[in-house]
């Protein structure tokens, strides 16, 4: 119901400011609403990228291992993650059960495929802060291997820089990658996630 109310109040807006726009780009003609509808419609049908993420539904072990500094060996823990499909298979939502710096961490991610920006995009809270972490990205041809980039403020000002690369090899494995850069330094692999589907 509140996607019909935001598709019929895009759409009124949408038909109101066109005549205004026309006055500027005479070549172009308003959309006709139908065919808005139709648009609409298609954007938010779930397609093979929400089909894959599907898969992943379920109940995951997981071992991380976790980079402070360049050349040091990593800290290693083990956890689990529980996943679930979204709004009729729009969205994956994972919920993180870990440990990170000798401390319980718990973390909510949420990821989809845009169908309009034709973009992967990711959502993350966790224990170790307050702010919303966003990533956004492409993907191979299959749709397996998931490359996003993203920033966040650090603390003592500047941001630090992120690259990771999710890479889903059947619906019983996955693993998580993660590269950061602090302050324009060389990028470092920072976090290793490998999660296996719990028998």
């Amino acid at each position: 119901m509140r996607f019909m109310i935001l598709v019929m109040s895009t759409l009124c807006i949408t038909l109101s400011v066109s005549p205004v726009l026309a006055k500027d780009k005479k070549s172009e003609k308003p959309m006709d609403p139908q065919a808005m509808m139709e648009l609409w419609k298609q954007a938010a049908t779930p397609g093979e990228p929400h089909k894959l993420f599907a898969t992943l539904a379920g109940s995951w072990t997981t071992t991380t291992k976790e980079w402070m500094e360049p050349g040091k060996p990593p800290t290693e823990s083990t956890g689990t993650a529980e996943m679930k499909m979204l709004l009729d298979g729009r969205f994956l939502y994972q919920e993180y059960n870990s440990h990170m710096m000798g401390q319980p961490f718990l973390g909510v991610g949420i990821d989809g495929y845009d169908n309009l920006t034709k973009k992967y995009v990711t959502a993350w809270i966790d224990t170790m802060g307050t702010g919303i972490f966003f990533m956004e990205g492409t993907a191979s041809a299959d749709g397996k291997t998931i490359a996003l980039k993203g920033s966040h403020p650090e603390p003592g000002g500047g941001k630090m820089s992120h690259r990771a690369v999710w890479k889903i090899i059947d619906q019983n494995n996955q693993t998580f990658d993660m590269y950061g850069t602090h302050h324009g330094q060389k990028e470092m692999k920072v976090l290793e996630i490998t999660y296996t589907r719990k028998e």
